[in-house]
Formats: C-alpha cells, sequence, structure tokens
C-alpha cells in the first residue's frame, strides 16, 4: 500500500551547530534530502548561503553566551534531532593557559551544548528524536598540552552518559561520535599550533565522519550506537 500524501510520516527536524565548518557542512549536505535542517551558526554570508542552497532554517547562536540561547530558540517549532558539532580548541601547556582560555573552552565546547540540550529536550522528548555529541579522542585520552581541550571533551562525555540514563524512559537515544584527526580548518589551526604542516589527505575526510553521524540518526530504533569511535583507515 502507497502512502498518501496526507498519511505519510513527517520528515525528522536536524538541529546542527556549527553547520558552516568542515563535518557540519558535510553533514547537513548529507542530511538534507531526508531530513528538514535547523543549522546553527554566528551567522554572516557562509551561513545564509548553505541554507539557500538545502532550503534550510539559520539560527544563529552565539555559543560564548548560554544566556542568549531561549530567545534565539523563541519559536522554531519542532526538532527531532539535535548534533552537537561546534567546537574551539587552543592548545597549550596547564602551565600556560590562562583562566580565561578555560572558561572560553568550557563555555563552548561543554556549557553551550549542555543549555541547548535542556531547552530543546521537550520537542526532542515529543519527538523521540536522537542527540549526538560530536565528541573527540581528546574526551576519552588526554594529552601534554591539551588539558583544556581534553578536560571539555571529558565533560562533554559525561554530559552525554549521564544524558542517556536520565532520558532512556522518554525514547530519547542519545550517541557520542568520537572522531579522529579530521580535514577541517579545526586540524589546520591545531598543525599550526603544533609546528606541524597541514595535509588535508593525511586526516579523515569530513564526508566520512558526517555518513557516520548520519547512520547514528537513521538507525532502526530497535538500536542505540551509544559511542562510536572514528579512526583512520588503515590504508591511511
Amino acid at each position: 500500500m502507497t502512502l498518501s500524501p496526507a498519511s505519510a510520516p513527517a520528515r525528522p527536524v536536524t538541529l546542527v551547530t556549527g553547520a558552516t565548518g568542515g563535518i557540519g557542512a558535510a553533514l547537513a549536505q548529507r542530511l538534507a534530502p531526508t531530513h528538514d535542517l535547523v543549522l546553527g551558526g554566528r551567522g554572516g554570508a557562509a551561513l545564509d548561503a548553505l541554507c539557500a542552497e538545502l532550503g534550510a532554517t539559520p539560527l544563529r547562536l552565539d555559543l560564548t553566551r548560554p544566556g542568549t540561547f531561549a530567545a534565539a530558540l523563541d519559536g522554531l517549532g519542532r526538532v527531532t534531532n539535535v548534533v552537537h558539532n561546534a567546537g574551539v580548541v587552543d592548545l597549550g601547556a596547564v602551565e600556560t593557559q590562562a583562566h580565561e582560555v578555560w572558561t572560553h573552552t568550557l563555555t563552548v565546547n561543554t556549557v553551550a551544548p549542555a543549555e541547548l540540550t535542556r531547552l530543546l529536550l521537550p520537542s526532542v522528548r515529543r519527538e523521540r528524536g536522537t542527540v549526538v555529541f560530536v565528541n573527540s579522542g581528546a574526551g576519552l585520552n588526554a594529552n601534554p598540552g591539551w588539558a583544556s581541550y581534553a578536560a571539555s571533551k571529558h565533560a562533554l562525555k559525561a554530559l552525554a552518559d549521564a544524558l542517556r540514563g536520565e532520558e532512556a524512559g522518554h525514547g530519547v537515544r542519545v550517541s557520542s561520535v568520537y572522531p579522529g584527526r579530521t580535514a577541517t580548518e579545526m586540524q589546520r589551526k591545531v598543525r599550526a599550533q603544533e609546528g606541524a604542516a597541514y595535509d588535508p589527505a593525511a586526516f579523515i575526510d569530513p564526508g566520512t565522519v558526517a555518513a557516520t553521524i548520519a547512520f547514528v540518526l537513521d538507525a532502526p530504533r530497535d538500536a542505540a550506537l551509544t559511542d562510536v569511535t572514528v579512526r583512520p583507515g588503515p590504508g591511511q
């Protein structure tokens, strides 16, 4: 039996932060044929152009100011899935990084996802949707020079783990995805901070990480992919 347009299920509405970055833009392109998209970013020409191309709704968010999120979300409507993809990184030893670096990193990478999740949970619960936290290998292991970033990502893992238990009864799936080094502008910045050359061919393609996230979102409801690690393939 073919469903009539009136009885066809509504498309999921997926909100992606950091949508103009390498992984975010690749994910938006990947999801556009089957999801209605809300693309979060700081605003500007890049976000406007991507939304125009994909027929997406722009959502202007200042992740350094979580207190502004409620107003930004006012009138947004349905949200089925949330992908927390935005993030910042500044390398440095503990002895050299002042509290301002820690505060900025933890605010953007941990506090902002927590507040955005809190505000969107009523909608995600109604939709029995999925929350995806794009974490990092640094969320599992902390190396020298990476303390502030790794701390923010370890905290993001804790947020995801606690939320998963809290929301299971509401039918909300919660996943953490841990990409290895990916060919993005953030990676270019990291390599510069490390004093090393940036060769995109040496890293995971953003589209590969996007495909992984899309699989997590679209997985059948009888499965929850709680923790997914993405590492360079053996031929990389």
